[in-house]
């Protein structure tokens, strides 16, 4: 584990408006500790990370993603073999965090869609930027209640809108999908 655990901790932290206080409150430890586990000063016990990923609905391999990896390419690349799956084919929606870092203005994800999934509400309104390409299969993203059909090798962008997002087809859809400011 590296001290990049602790910087995407606070990226997480931020991007969720919460202060050290209510992590830490949300976690059972105090501000300090925190503080020098998003500084690097410290690593995180297995139990306490597994709290931190529930609570930021990750799964805690998405911690060691880069663990194996040389120094020079940490916060840089990305290896295939690196990446966490966030979500289950249950679920509809399995996403790959794409992005070495969360630190940065934007994320970058790769979306599997289900065959018949639905994300089964529109997503909450936030100020962000969504944009992307479907690399494969179909889907329906319902932008401020405007359907639009996705194929593969078409491409989106849309600004402070609710969405949802459909996969009519019978195959997984797969899209490469970019957000800014990051919301994982």
């Amino acid at each position: 584990m590296g001290s990049y655990v602790g910087s995407d901790i606070r990226a997480m932290r931020r991007l969720r408006k919460m202060t050290l206080q209510n992590l830490s409150d949300a976690i059972g430890r105090s501000p300090g500790w925190l503080s020098l586990i998003e500084r690097g000063q410290a690593q995180p016990a297995i139990n306490d990370l597994r709290q931190i990923a529930t609570l930021f609905d990750v799964n805690i391999s998405f911690f060691f993603r880069s663990s194996g990896q040389d120094d020079q390419e940490r916060g840089l690349v990305v290896r295939a073999r690196d990446r966490s799956p966030m979500g289950t084919p249950e679920g509809g929606l399995v996403e790959e965090l794409l992005s070495p870092t969360l630190s940065g203005s934007f994320e970058i994800i790769k979306s599997t869609f289900a065959p018949r999934a639905c994300s089964g509400s529109v997503k909450p309104l936030r100020a962000t930027e969504h944009g992307g390409v479907l690399l494969s299969g179909a889907l329906d993203l319902i932008v401020d209640q405007v359907r639009l059909s996705l194929a593969s090798g078409d491409s989106f962008q849309f600004q402070d809108k609710d969405y949802a997002w459909e996969n009519p087809g019978d195959v997984p859809a797969i899209a490469i999908w970019v957000v800014a400011p990051p919301i994982y």
